[in-house]
């Protein structure tokens, strides 16, 4: 059974359900009851729409499990509208309750749940958002550290390779997110990185050590520009 006819499915139930409540249990047919009943029936429908933008307005599964809030907000919708519900038509047994309680309670009930909805559907979309450009901001130092760990496991020498390995866990403990204020630094340590990688396998060791500590300068300054720009 596909997702979209589970949730009819389960729509489907819960207003038969109700249905079987409102007109077996003999409540008295006010305003106030026929009020309550059109809101709740609304509140029913409206989750067949809730689920649809909770779990299936995004692709990726970070995208759905953001969804939850929507779709607790709709849930819990849907259950304080009951309970109105079933106390207008129960308190209609001893008083008749006045329409205008009954439509402005169901009103406030639906403007709040909209609002709610409103509200969570846009922080989704900004965490969404804020994911995505974080996933930009550290692919520059990604592909930096991944280069600097690709040169100390391809040098054979003793000596160089283990300066090569101690720059490469500099460049891991680096602050990884990329920003304007560093743009400049961490093209200078593309650049770096790239005669060094030649130096390494020209087997210019002398070189490779000038290139090594320029680096590791360079390197540092990044991350004091980062702190800076914290």
């Amino acid at each position: 059974m596909k997702k979209n006819q589970r949730q009819l499915l389960i729509c489907a139930i819960g207003l038969v359900c109700f249905l079987a409540l409102v007109f077996l249990i003999p409540f008295p047919r006010t305003a106030a009851f026929w009020v309550s009943f059109v809101f709740t029936l609304i509140a029913i429908a409206a989750q067949g729409y809730v689920f649809k933008i909770a779990f299936e307005k995004g692709e990726p599964l970070k995208s759905k499990f953001y969804g939850f809030p929507i779709a607790k907000i709709g849930v819990t919708y849907l259950i304080v509208q009951l309970a109105i519900c079933f106390i207008v038509m129960g308190v209609g047994f001893a008083v008749k309750v006045p329409v205008w309680i009954a439509l402005l309670l169901c009103i406030l009930i639906l403007g709040v749940a909209a609002v709610g909805l409103i509200a969570a559907d846009i922080m989704r979309e900004e965490v969404e958002r804020q994911d995505v450009q974080l996933k930009k901001d550290v692919q520059a130092m990604r592909a930096l550290q991944s280069k600097a760990a690709a040169l100390a496991d391809g040098c054979n020498e003793e000596v160089l390779k283990g300066k090569l390995q101690a720059l490469s866990e500099k460049f891991c403990f680096s602050d990884p997110v990329s920003s304007d204020a560093v743009a400049a630094a961490e093209q200078d340590l593309t650049g770096l990185l790239d005669e060094l990688q030649s130096a390494v396998l020209e087997g210019d060791l002398e070189s490779a050590q000038q290139l090594i500590s320029k680096t590791e300068a360079t390197l540092a300054e990044r991350n004091r520009l980062c702190k800076l720009n914290k």
